[in-house]
C-alpha cells in the first residue's frame, strides 16, 4: 500500500476541505429544491416551454407539466389531481375553484389574453379578412370542442355570428383539446379551422400557410389566468413558480407568442381581468352578414 509523503497528505486535506466547503454551501439550495405539479391550458403549451426553461435554470426548483383543454384539466383538479398552479384558458374555472375551496384565495390573476385566429397550412386558402367563410367550397371545419376548451367556445360565437354553425353543407371536426384541432388541421385531415394565435406565432415563413386574425369583438375577450391551488399553499416552488409567472421575463415570452397583457400584474386581482374588447377601427367592416 503506497504510503503518502507530508506534502501529499497536506494537499489531499486541502482538497477534501474545498470540497467540503462548496456542499456546505449548496446545502441550502439543495435542502430548497422542490418539484411543482402544473395544469396548463393546451393553447399555452410553447410559451409555458420556453417560461419552464428560464424559470428551472434561474432557480433550484422543477416544474412537471401537463396540457390539456381547460374543462378536463378542472375535473381532473376537482377529482384530486395533486396539482399545485393552474392555469386556464378562461377566468370562469379559476374562479369556480375559488369558490369551491380548491383553490387559495384572491390568487387568480390573467397572465394573457388569448386572440382565435382561422388557420390554414395552404398559404392560398385564407384571406385577412376571413371571406373563405362565405365560399360555398368549404365543407369541413376544425374547432376545439366548445364545452371543455374556451377557444372552442370562441370560435362557436364567431361560427354563430356569421350563421354557419347550423350550416348542412358544413361538416365540424372537434377536437378535444386546441392542440388536437391544431393537429387536425396541420395534418391536411381538415383545410382550416379556429385555433389561438400562439400556435402560429413563431412558425417560419414557409410553414405558416394563411390566417385571419379575427377581430377580438367577435368573441368574448379570451382572459386566461392562473390560480394557486390549495396543494400549493406551502410549497416553494409552486410559490415561487407563481411569482415568476408575473415577472417581466415572462411577460416577454407571453407577448412574443401573439398574446395580449393586462396593465399590471401586480393589481388586486379582480382588478386584472382585461376589459371587454370594444370594436377597432375597421372592425365594422368586418362583421359577418346573412348568407
Amino acid at each position: 500500500m503506497p504510503v503518502l509523503s507530508p506534502l501529499s497528505s497536506l494537499r489531499l486535506r486541502k482538497q477534501f476541505t474545498v470540497v467540503g466547503f462548496n456542499l456546505l454551501c449548496l446545502l441550502p439550495t439543495l435542502l430548497s429544491a422542490a418539484e411543482v405539479h402544473v395544469a396548463v391550458a393546451a393553447n399555452f403549451t410553447a410559451a409555458m416551454r420556453d417560461i419552464v426553461a428560464q424559470f428551472e435554470e434561474a432557480t433550484p426548483h422543477r416544474a412537471i407539466v401537463s396540457y390539456g383543454s381547460t374543462g378536463k384539466l378542472y375535473a381532473q383538479i376537482r377529482n384530486g389531481a395533486p396539482f399545485a398552479l393552474f392555469l386556464a384558458a378562461d377566468a370562469e374555472r379559476p374562479e369556480r375553484l375559488e369558490r369551491e375551496g380548491v383553490a387559495i384565495a384572491d390568487s387568480r390573476f390573467t397572465y394573457a389574453v388569448g386572440k382565435l385566429v382561422l388557420w390554414s397550412p395552404d398559404p392560398n386558402l385564407i384571406d385577412p379578412r376571413g371571406e373563405v367563410l362565405r365560399q360555398k367550397g368549404v365543407d369541413r371545419i376544425a374547432l376545439a370542442n366548445p364545452k371543455s376548451a374556451p377557444y372552442g367556445g370562441a370560435a362557436l360565437e364567431v361560427l354563430q355570428r356569421f350563421n354557419l354553425w347550423q350550416s348542412p353543407e358544413i361538416t365540424f371536426i372537434q377536437g378535444d383539446s386546441i392542440s388536437q384541432t391544431y393537429q387536425y388541421i396541420s395534418s391536411g385531415n381538415v383545410p382550416l379551422g379556429f385555433i389561438a394565435l400562439a400556435q402560429i406565432a413563431l412558425l417560419p415563413p414557409g410553414k405558416s400557410g394563411s390566417h385571419w386574425l379575427i377581430p377580438e369583438a367577435l368573441y368574448q375577450p379570451l382572459r386566461q389566468q392562473a390560480v394557486l391551488l390549495k396543494r400549493g399553499e406551502k410549497s416553494s416552488a409552486a410559490q415561487a413558480l407563481y411569482r415568476w409567472l408575473q415577472n417581466s421575463e415572462s411577460r416577454k415570452v407571453i407577448t412574443r407568442y401573439g398574446y395580449g397583457l393586462t396593465p399590471s400584474p401586480s393589481a388586486p386581482v379582480h382588478d386584472r381581468a382585461a376589459s371587454p374588447a370594444q370594436p377597432q377601427q375597421g372592425d365594422h367592416d368586418l362583421r359577418p352578414e346573412p348568407f
